[in-house]
């Protein structure tokens, strides 16, 4: 699972660093408008259709392979539906697009909306071969056609927002006017998404290509079954994730394009917290597949709580990494300085990834069994909880609301899933241990702050955050050392552990 996640998080955090690579390029392209606020909240929109397009396929996917009687059906039936339900979405958003882009509050750009159709149609249709892909064992193909999707958008973004203005200044007759304009702003974002799209599921073709035209009805019956939970779930998640956008926009007692600025620093700061979002990605890719091939094993618990020590020591660690250098990771990621404004909730909301983390760690009691309707009904209460404290709190704390609201939701989900999956299928989680090590790096956190405040001095404060992440390092190896000594290449050089006693 380990080399798995090197590979499928090597792919997707250097991808995703490339896409923060723009996050400055971006909020300095878009400074002083609202239109980087206006790009954030049509990306608020596509996680959300592609949930629902989705239909929960990929984890039914991983749960019906493992069976060998309907094995060789599974790919072509979860394609064949997924191919009517695309459509039929696509062809919804394309003739409602201008309801759609006034929900949003981009009613002059219903455009944007028939671009994203289109996003979360090859995106679609890419999902299955990428699970195929996990499923047989091949990372480093997978993270090839990533790589390559997202050297495509940054090409592109380049093109339109530096090279065609440059060009048309320059040659107000240039042949470049027939495909640039420039009023279309943040739409160009878009299509440079739109060419990565397209590429990636060119890249996919042979995978695709092994469709066959064959349907099991009854296998799909129990499937959508399995995965209708699952649809919920992830639809409350997306809610969670990106829904906060919205509300501040429309929530916000402010005009229309002041609103979309704070909506704007709220996103451009949220990207300083999704180192651990990146990591929680890469780890799902590996573990999702490992989780089930385990779950036959009769140390499967033993081995699921080993995984979710090793996973919250590195995301603590990862905390540290960004909360105590956020004054270099501002220069390097947010080149507005009017967004810095926005930076007291890079904690909150890396904290609030952590509960996600930890969470989908703790969803495996669920996903084993048929029944799913768990999942549903934790991410169900965390929705309530974001909508219900970011419609009564933003008009009065602003995007702070939506930060605190994104805490209390995913501790929540984390609590009850914790709860409720130690009665069903117990697993021997050491969790004093595991708050222990959160409480700590939070004290950590607080401390670096209240002695960077009495003396404001850049060199300080890095040699302090280098010292208190370094004694923490230390001090995990120290408490774990048994754990590490069990790891191959890791354990060589902190000595073989003992043998156990006859």
């Amino acid at each position: 699972m380990a080399g798995d996640t090197v590979w499928y998080g090597a792919s997707s955090i250097l991808a995703r660093f490339l896409i923060y690579l723009l996050t400055p390029y971006l909020t300095l392209k878009f400074a002083g408008t609202p239109e980087y606020g206006k790009m954030s909240l049509v990306y608020s929109l596509i996680p959300f259709l592609n949930t629902l397009v989705l239909f929960g396929f990929e984890t039914a996917y991983f749960r019906y392979i493992q069976k060998k009687e309907v094995a060789k059906d599974v790919y072509d039936t979860l394609l064949a539906s997924l191919l009517v339900t695309t459509t039929l979405i696509v062809l919804l958003m394309l003739v409602f697009r201008r309801e759609i882009a006034s929900f949003i509050r981009v009613p002059e750009h219903p455009e944007y909306i028939s671009i994203c159709a289109f996003i979360i149609a090859c995106d679609a249709l890419s999902a299955l071969p990428f699970a195929k892909m996990r499923h047989e064992g091949r990372p480093r193909l997978f993270a090839g056609i990533r790589m390559i999707s997202i050297l495509v958008y940054i090409v592109f973004t380049y093109f339109f927002l530096t090279i065609c203005p440059r060009v048309v200044h320059s040659n107000p007759n240039s042949i470049l006017l027939f495909i640039y304009s420039t009023g279309f702003g943040a739409g160009y974002v878009l299509v440079a998404n739109l060419a990565s799209s397209l590429v990636q599921t060119l890249a996919l073709s042979g995978q695709l290509l092994q469709f066959r035209a064959r349907f099991n009805t009854r296998l799909w019956k129990e499937i959508m079954v399995y995965a209708l939970p699952l649809t919920i779930a992830g639809f409350g998640g997306m809610m969670n994730e990106t829904f906060d956008r919205i509300m501040l926009a429309r929530r916000l007692p402010l005009a229309e394009n002041a609103a979309d600025i704070q909506v704007g620093i709220y996103s451009g700061c949220y990207k300083l917290s999704l180192l651990i979002s990146l990591f929680v990605q890469a780890f799902r890719m590996g573990a999702e597949p490992f989780f089930f091939k385990q779950s036959v094993q009769e140390d499967a618990p033993r081995t699921y709580a080993r995984v979710m020590k090793f996973f919250v020591m590195t995301i603590c660690l990862m905390f540290l990494f960004v909360a105590l250098y956020v004054d270099l990771w501002k220069s390097l990621f947010i080149r507005d300085p009017k967004m810095w404004e926005g930076l007291k909730i890079v904690p909150i909301l890396l904290f609030a990834n952590m509960f996600l983390g930890i969470y989908y760690n703790l969803s495996i009691w669920y996903r084993l069994s048929r029944k799913t309707m768990p999942g549903a009904y934790i991410t169900l209460i965390g929705a309530a909880i974001t909508l219900l404290v970011n419609y009564v709190f933003i008009p009065a704390f602003g995007y702070m609301a939506s930060a605190w609201a994104t805490f209390v939701c995913y501790g929540s989900m984390m609590v009850i899933s914790f709860v409720w999956g130690q009665r069903v299928y117990r697993v021997p989680y050491a969790w004093r241990k595991l708050v222990a090590y959160m409480v700590i790096v939070a004290g950590i956190y607080f401390l670096h702050h209240a002695l960077t405040s009495i003396w404001h001095n850049r060199v300080f404060s890095l040699v302090l955050a280098t010292t208190f992440s370094g004694a923490y390092g230390l001090f995990i190896l120290r408490v774990e050392r048994k754990e590490f000594q069990r790891l191959p290449y890791i354990g060589k050089f902190l000595g073989q552990p003992k043998p156990a006693a006859a």
